[in-house]
């Protein structure tokens, strides 16, 4: 593994052990379909299930950040100020009818300014890091954004289709975390998200910025909603041009 801090070291260990539970729960989803069990509960279960293993995993680290998780709020703790930032399962519903789309996603935020982060895909064993001025990995190997030039021949995520060009190639993948990370090594060469959570995108957001990406300004605040374009740096202005709604 790369050098790493101390915090960033925390965050894979606890993703990593909650991701045993969570490739366990996916393999019972074939029995779930035939039993009287409502999905929609076996979810909201992993959720908490992985939630619970990672914000203990924080706590025993008594680093005292505060954590913001999308299934439990704010949880306070002695550093009101800064918090991690979780999503359990991110992709829940390709999680549910079986797709192996998902992930958890861990942040760091310090100052308002995120600082670290985790996107880690269980199904394909990926696990995707980065922290500031750290560089961003994809299972130990260093990753770039992509260095295509054309927007015509670009392949973008999105979790939405009006008021975008027709002519882009978009794919709709369910999960913004792992858009996110997949802007960050190349495989898309852009995102664009519309009213996300802050526990979607944080991860995915410095994982972008240290692999050499482009992203919208933000001004982060716990539980707003975010709406913004990523890319490459060489199609950015561009795409600036033709994507009106943000």
């Amino acid at each position: 593994m790369a050098s790493i801090s101390p915090n960033l070291n925390i965050m894979i260990k606890a993703c990593e052990k909650a991701s045993k539970i969570l490739i366990r729960d996916f393999g019972e989803l074939e029995k779930l379909q035939v039993s009287l069990k409502g999905p929609n509960n076996f979810v909201t279960n992993a959720d908490r299930k992985v939630e619970t293993i990672i914000v203990e995993e924080l706590d025993k680290s008594k680093k005292n950040f505060s954590i913001l998780t999308e299934e439990t709020g704010f949880l306070e703790r002695k550093d009101k100020n800064n918090f991690w930032i979780l999503d359990p399962i991110d992709g829940t519903t390709n999680f549910l009818n079986g797709l192996p789309h998902f992930c958890i996603s861990l942040a760091l935020m310090i100052d308002m300014k995120i600082c670290a982060g985790v996107i880690y895909d269980p199904i394909k064993d990926e696990i995707f890091y980065a922290e500031e001025k750290g560089g961003s990995y994809l299972n130990n190997k260093s990753i770039r954004v992509s260095k295509n030039k054309e927007i015509k021949s670009s392949l973008f995520s999105a979790n939405f289709r009006n008021g975008i060009p027709e002519n882009l190639i978009i794919r709709n993948t369910g999960s913004a975390a792992l858009d996110l990370a997949y802007v960050s090594c190349g495989r898309f060469d852009a995102t664009l998200q519309k009213n996300v959570n802050l526990w979607d995108i944080a991860a995915g957001i410095i994982l972008i910025k240290e692999a050499g990406g482009i992203i919208d300004k933000i001004q982060f605040k716990k539980f707003d909603k975010y709406s913004f374009k990523a890319s490459n740096e060489r199609i950015n202005e561009d795409l600036n041009k033709k994507i009106f709604m943000f």
